[in-house]
């Protein structure tokens, strides 16, 4: 390192020592070394700037910015001004990002304006908007977004609702509107109350249907001009009551370059009306694609809190969905009681017994896992959801109670690096435990892809009766079992 800054000084191989600086300074020590090395070179990083050869002027500008020398600013943005070479001049803007320069967000919001008058080019086109997306993040950064306060009763709205292919009826049965139909990747409803649809609990996500005389095909130009044609912009405009700019993002299986050029041609397309932020958004454009290629458009409005789940305050990365928990509660209800005994043997943060609870009351509920930090996040989940369930860090199999459950109700682990004869082992024994703690005519209700395992304990025990056995992800081959116990 030590090398590379003494050449530096000596004006030796500028450009790629400039470069070699910035991988070694990934690491916050080499980061705070380097920085003492050269804070006393301060007017060689500027002359730097004025470097005929134009990857120096931008390796030097970008080292300014990763090193956080916040006193160059000024000479950094006098060198974007006096820039003329197009793929350097978003570089100065990185660096600028890095640095604490409120003073220069005036001057900022008029560089901006001027580029967005700039006539494009198929030449100019790429560094124009790379311009107009770093001077956007920096306008964010001291401006923050503009909030929008979204409506949610007597305006019409679209909506898809997705959900689990195999049970969209359930969705739609329990929707509280008519105007429905069932969609390939969940539901359509018309309404003009969202929060009544917000209180159904078995759909995963919520979209806004976009009216674009089709499918989205073609490059990205063709489809940023389908889209702003659509009817995207007056459904952002009827569903709150302020005006633009929005901020959004772009989701989508298309690759990341793709989607740049896509959303720089929408932001010129919308005029400042549309404004695409990586991290700093309201409106989600969400594209999923089809089987011949084409891109399916609709809305998520980041602004519409969906709080549903706001229990959910810890989860882990096995934890099981709460709208498939939801949906898995919703087929199981024709065998739930009021005021069952309740136990889920491997509960994790608790997501299957709060959707049991809000779904149908219960009386006593418990619920054991031996991983202790599951349990504390379950107490925490409980706690918000106020559910007044009994955590207890055990294993199920020494598990032991007073009193018999009404109901077993979990989401059963996946095999994982078990071998096959270890988790047939595993499910024998939870049906040995299971006698042991269920009242007669107790029940099971039990998430699993071990169809096999299930069915085989089933079919050796007489005192078990499947009552309900329902495919829940066909291709991953999870089932719901509804199983009664039998003295």
């Amino acid at each position: 390192m030590r090398e590379v800054i003494e050449e530096l000084l000596k004006l030796e191989n500028t450009r790629q020592n400039l470069s070699r600086l910035r991988s070694l300074i990934k690491e916050q020590e080499c980061k705070e070394q380097v920085y003492e090395l050269l804070k006393e070179h301060e007017d060689l990083l500027i002359s730097f700037l004025a470097s005929e050869d134009a990857k120096t002027r931008k390796n030097a500008a970008l080292l300014i910015g990763d090193l956080q020398i916040s006193q160059l600013a000024d000479a950094l943005f006098k060198a974007y001004e006096s820039e003329n070479t197009r793929f350097v001049k978003s570089s100065y803007l990185t660096a600028l990002l890095q640095l604490d320069i409120p003073q220069l967000v005036p001057e900022l919001t008029e560089h901006k304006k001027l580029l967005e008058q700039t006539e494009i080019t198929e030449e100019n086109r790429k560094h124009v908007d790379e311009e107009l997306r770093e001077i956007n993040k920096i306008l964010i950064k001291y401006n923050g977004i503009k909030q929008h306060t979204p409506i949610l009763e007597g305006v019409r709205a679209e909506l898809l609702l997705t959900t689990n292919k195999l049970h969209r009826e359930i969705v739609r049965r329990q929707l509280p509107v008519k105007e429905t139909k069932l969609h390939p990747l969940g539901v359509i409803v018309k309404t003009d109350n969202i929060r009544l649809i917000m209180k159904v609990r078995t759909y995963r996500q919520m979209y806004f249907m976009i009216n674009a005389e089709g499918l989205l095909s073609g490059n990205e130009r063709e489809m940023a001009a389908q889209l702003w044609k659509s009817d995207m912009y007056d459904i952002l405009r009827r569903m709150h009551r302020e005006s633009g700019p929005f901020y959004y993002r772009i989701e989508s299986s298309a690759d990341g370059e793709f989607q740049s050029r896509l959303s720089a041609t929408l932001d010129r397309l919308s005029g400042g009306k549309l404004i695409n932020s990586a991290n700093n958004y309201e409106i989600v454009i969400k594209l999923i694609q089809t089987r011949d290629g084409s891109y399916f458009p609709c809305l998520r409005l980041c602004s519409v809190k969906d709080d549903r789940f706001a229990y959910r305050k810890n989860v882990l990365s096995t934890s099981i969905h709460p709208s498939t928990a939801a949906l898995l509660v919703e087929l199981a209800k024709p065998y739930l009681k009021e005021n069952a005994q309740i136990m889920d043997p491997f509960c994790g943060v608790g997501t299957m017994l709060i959707e049991r609870k809000l779904a149908v009351p219960a009386r006593e509920i418990y619920a054991t896992d031996i991983y202790g930090d599951a349990i504390e996040m379950g107490r925490e989940n409980a706690r918000i959801a106020k559910t007044g369930i009994n955590f207890i860090h055990r294993d199920f199999f020494d598990f032991k109670h007073d009193y018999k459950f009404d109901e077993l109700i979990t989401d059963m682990p996946v095999r994982g690096k078990q071998t096959r004869s270890e988790m047939e082992l595993f499910y024998e024994r939870f049906f040995d435990k299971a006698k042991q703690i269920l009242a007669t005519d107790g029940i099971i209700v039990m998430y699993s892809n071990e169809i096999g395992f299930v069915k085989k304990q089933i079919r050796l025990r007489p005192e078990y009766k499947l009552l309900q056995e329902t495919c829940i992800l066909d291709k991953k081959g999870f089932y719901l079992f509804v199983i009664r116990y039998i003295v």
